[in-house]
């Protein structure tokens, strides 16, 4: 791999490196890499990080099951940080958390970001935890007919919406849509992660099939 002479490890043989999820940006964790382990991360295309605290090589998920599959490799300017980037299978957080990276020290209350997976995570708790007076735990106790005959109506108010032109309406309609379509996700068990995945190897044989085309 090109560039890997440049790197710099610290005075222990360590660079650290960041773990990005693929797909989605979230940072998942952190850990230290030394030459072998880095070696082991490129040849098998699975993250191997060095544990410092047991001194030994630590293949991500060789006992969990949760492995991390190398997609893309980063490093900073000054050559001594790295940043991998990964398309994980279950959680990256001992804990059974997505990201080991959960717990808010700061934040500012006039910026909201909303993600799919924070959206996720939240209706996954209005099920594994009901709220009396919430809409979504409502629709997990009426169970998977009622989810689907939701996700089927607002399959048509988006294209009534679509067929007037109206563009507000429309996002409006698309909104309702995709939240139902989360739910129905929640209620099946499968997660954006298992949609992008999918959505990711469709590209991946549309560019192929386009890269022959022009041959």
């Amino acid at each position: 791999m090109e560039g890997l002479e440049k790197l710099k490890f610290d005075k222990d043989g360590l660079i650290p490196a960041v773990v990005q999820d693929f797909n989605t940006g979230q940072v998942l964790m952190v850990a230290y890499m030394n030459k072998e382990s880095l070696q082991i991360t490129l040849a098998e295309k699975r993250t191997c990080f060095w544990s410092r605290s047991r001194q030994q090589l630590w293949r991500k998920g060789q006992t969990s099951g949760n492995v991390q599959h190398v997609v893309a490799m980063m490093t900073d300017c000054d050559a001594d940080a790295l940043v991998v980037q990964v398309i994980k299978k279950g959680p990256a957080c001992h804990t059974g958390a997505e990201s080991c990276f959960f717990n808010t020290l700061y934040q500012d209350e006039t910026q909201q970001k909303l993600t799919l997976q924070a959206l996720y995570h939240l209706i996954m708790g209005r099920k594994t935890t009901p709220q009396q007076g919430s809409y979504t735990s409502y629709l997990f106790g009426k169970g998977r007919e009622k989810i689907l005959k939701k996700v089927g109506e607002e399959s048509t108010e988006v294209v009534i919406a679509a067929m007037k032109k109206d563009d507000q309406e429309t996002i409006f309609e698309i909104s309702d849509l995709c939240y139902h379509i989360l739910v129905l996700m929640a209620e099946a068990g499968i997660t954006p992660d298992e949609v992008m995945a999918e959505l990711a190897s469709r590209h991946v044989v549309d560019h192929k099939v386009k890269q022959e085309t022009m041959k």
